[in-house]
């Protein structure tokens, strides 16, 4: 065992079924540390001794690993934290977004990283962003500089994350137990389900003589064309196929593995508008993913990923948040203008793009198939209308490429007619 000490944030699937696991694995840790402020999950790994349970659903079943020697401490409560920050060599933050950085509280991520570092006994220290945002690293290591209010210590990296593996937390008592589940810990009615995909990408270590303890990871030069590759692919995708999805009835994304047509619709907005601007755009890189055949590769390896039935992800989750996923950046217009910007029309994406609107305006994807979607007509809804929908959603003038996005878009309504009545 060396010694590295690792400090994560946030105790999620993530968190728990790859990083702590993987620090774990290693057996190069003195230490796995993780900052949790619930305090009944908390309780509960302490009580089992440091000991949790991750399910990882495979692709011909759902197998338990058990992690051991991870303290959880909340840090609202336990200075222990603090202690642990001091002498890590490796952070992860694990949280909902990087919203979560910092606040005008006293006891933030950043703060506590902060005061770790002005404190710190280690050499070095690498710090991993594993929030979904190609600029979660920056974002973050500012947010600790604002909190320093000094020059930050030397040998102190701070890496941006490409994170494709599928994960869930199974609240169901009904559902663990049908599956077979293990609860993350002993009186906890949670579990962890991760899917065993483990090609996690991220930025470079460039820190002298330092090698990270985690060593599963493949580390890039530039990560920015993966991180593109991430959202305008996977995730583009996988709000596609939930936004239809919900439309459709679906509950389960396993059950869209029988729907030809939409897989279909799926397929080709993957392939070819995302796969085929990301290929014009990166081919330059030599990296396989950015040729015809690597992508192609990547997206039937997540299409049947996506519907795994082990993993058995939820439709509504693939549609949640929905106003999130229709920002102008970001999976599903992002995609669209990425296209058109090197000369490709997004017409099947325009289909998820539609279905994401008609979403938005029942009010309600969290409990499955909003009641007045079922016969939803798409004639009505007038280009003018779109474009008020879409311009208050984006809160930015409309330039001539996001007019197209939304021509594409109106023009979509029969083909996304003819494909939920199918």
């Amino acid at each position: 065992m060396s010694d590295h000490v690792f400090v994560g944030f946030g105790f999620g699937p993530i968190q728990a079924g790859l990083f702590a696991k993987e620090a774990f694995e290693s057996g190069n840790f003195r230490r796995i540390v993780v900052a949790e402020i619930d305090q009944r999950l908390v309780d509960a790994v302490h009580a089992n001794h440091g000991t949790y349970y991750v399910n990882v659903a495979r692709s011909d079943r759902v197998e338990t690993v058990r992690v051991d020697n991870v303290e959880l401490f909340n840090p609202t409560r336990d200075s222990e934290v603090r202690k642990a920050l001091a002498e890590a060599t490796e952070i992860a933050t694990c949280l909902p977004s990087v919203s979560f950085y910092d606040s005008d509280k006293p006891d933030t991520v950043a703060a506590l990283i902060a005061e770790g570092l002005r404190a710190r006994k280690s050499d070095a220290t690498i710090v991993y962003a594993a929030e979904n945002n190609n600029h979660a690293a920056e974002f973050l290591e500012r947010a600790v500089g604002k909190r320093m209010g000094t020059p930050l210590p030397p040998r102190v990296q701070y890496l941006n994350t490409v994170i494709g593996k599928m994960s869930q937390v199974v609240t169901d008592p009904v559902e663990i137990a049908a599956r077979n589940l293990a609860p993350i810990a002993p009186g906890i009615d949670r579990a962890f389900l991760v899917e065993e995909f483990n090609r996690i990408l991220v930025s470079k270590t460039t820190i002298p003589g330092f090698a990270p303890g985690i060593e599963v990871f493949l580390e890039k030069d530039d990560l920015l064309p993966f991180e593109e590759a991430k959202l305008y692919g996977h995730n583009a995708i996988h709000a596609l196929l939930g936004f239809i999805g919900t439309l459709k009835g679906y509950v389960k994304m396993p059950e869209i593995r029988s729907d030809a047509s939409l897989l279909r619709v799926a397929r080709d907005a993957f392939i070819n508008e995302s796969g085929g601007a990301l290929i014009r755009k990166y081919a330059s890189l030599g990296d396989d993913l950015f040729t015809e055949p690597g992508y192609r590769a990547y997206a039937e390896d997540l299409l049947v990923r996506m519907t795994n039935s082990h993993l058995a992800d939820a439709v509504a989750r693939a549609s949640r948040d929905v106003a999130r996923k229709l920002a102008v950046n970001d999976r599903i217009f992002g995609t669209m203008a990425l296209a058109l910007e090197h000369g490709i029309e997004p017409k099947n994406m325009a289909m998820g793009a539609l279905a994401g609107v008609a979403l938005l305006l029942t009010g309600d994807t969290t409990r499955g198939l909003p009641g007045r979607a079922e016969s939803l007509d798409w004639r009505p809804l007038h280009p003018e209308s779109l474009a008020r929908t879409l311009t208050w959603l984006w809160k930015t003038p409309l330039s001539p490429l996001l007019r197209r996005i939304i021509d594409y878009t109106y023009s979509a309504g029969n083909p996304l007619n003819d494909l939920l009545t199918r």
